[in-house]
């Protein structure tokens, strides 16, 4: 099978590593994967033209720079795949002989990755819809009357499991993800965490993300653009991961985390649905509700037993209910069924 897949850059960011990761999987099956980056300035910022990928050993899909995006260049092929609001539009334009057009929503976009009318009508397009999680089809659903298969993306296993660290008992380490968008809730999370110290609760909160906060405030102890192969160390060396995400069209930090070992307070974010049941694989506080949040990390962290409980049964769920060779499977076969024709 010829599969085409547009791709906005080759940085380990967001959903970009799922995209990856499903491109070199399948062409491991033996398709032929080409995926087409912009290589000028972009929607995501400066992207430099060649740039290799250097994150993934032995890469094994041809990786075609082009200035921008165009539907009438794309390759031909049996499949050809957006993977993100600004892809949709060119995939939907492209001829027939480049293969049979599929979207890959991995958030609803509307809500912060560009104009919202502009983002909705890419889900209206004639485009067969790939979800990474039931909230999004629901979305989908709900919003546009259309239909979506669901694909939830897995936790590399490899990289994402429980590894020996040594550290001091006390106080408990809670650790948060930092990010400039507002969305991602670390003001709520910054909140909670106050308001669990003021309780009497002493704990350390640990902050991990690509860059510091600007004033370097609010986190005990900060990791700055960690390797990939560095992160189950962080994740194993905590006890709480804390996501106070609005929300999230799945949520892998917070799956890493648990995969590692780690038990997770978050908010009811949409993608979490998939994997934090409440009292079950995790404590969920209503979405945007910061004292609901501050209560449940001040319950996992006075409760010992319930800790190690939700950590062990939320690493066992994670690991388990979502597998990388299902998926590519899966993601081979919705491929195959919507009008491609494997080699």
């Amino acid at each position: 099978m010829r599969v085409t897949i547009l791709c906005p850059h080759l940085r380990i960011a967001g959903g970009v590593r799922a995209i990856l990761t499903y491109a070199d999987r399948l062409a491991r099956r033996g398709h032929a994967v080409t995926v087409v980056v912009p290589g000028s300035r972009t929607w995501w910022g400066s992207v430099r033209d060649g740039e290799r990928l250097d994150w993934v050993d032995d890469f094994q899909p041809e990786i075609r720079w082009v200035a921008r995006w165009n539907a009438g260049s794309l390759p031909e092929a049996d499949v050809v795949l957006a993977t993100a609001w600004q892809s949709a539009p060119i995939v939907a334009a492209a001829p027939a002989r480049a293969g049979a057009k599929f979207y890959l929503v991995q958030h609803y976009e509307s809500l912060y990755h560009g104009p919202a009318d502009a983002v909705d009508a890419t889900y209206r397009l004639p485009l067969t819809k790939i979800v990474i999680s039931t909230w999004l089809r629901d979305v989908m659903r709900e919003k546009f009357a259309s239909g979506a298969e669901v694909l939830v993306t897995p936790v590399d296993a490899a990289l994402f499991h429980r590894v020996q660290v040594t550290r001091p008992l006390a106080p408990l380490r809670v650790l948060m993800l930092q990010h400039d968008y507002a969305w991602k809730g670390v003001a709520d999370g910054m909140d909670a965490v106050a308001k669990v110290r003021a309780g009497g609760r002493a704990l350390r909160l640990v902050g991990f993300g690509v860059k510091p906060p600007a004033d370097g405030a609010g986190y005990d102890e900060y990791h700055a653009n960690l390797p990939q192969q560095e992160l189950a160390q962080l994740y194993s060396g905590v006890d709480v991961y804390l996501c106070p995400s609005w929300d999230e069209g799945l949520g892998m930090p917070s799956m890493e985390a648990m995969a590692c070992g780690t038990a997770l307070v978050t908010y009811d974010n949409g993608g979490s649905r998939d994997y934090a049941r409440d009292g079950e694989t995790a404590l969920v506080a209503p979405r945007r509700d910061v004292a609901a949040l501050a209560d449940a990390l001040a319950r996992m962290l006075n409760d010992a037993p319930l800790r190690r409980r939700l950590a062990v049964a939320g690493a066992a769920y994670v690991r388990t209910a979502f597998d990388w060779d299902r998926a590519v499977a899966r993601l081979e076969a919705l491929l195959t069924r919507g009008g491609a024709t494997p080699s």
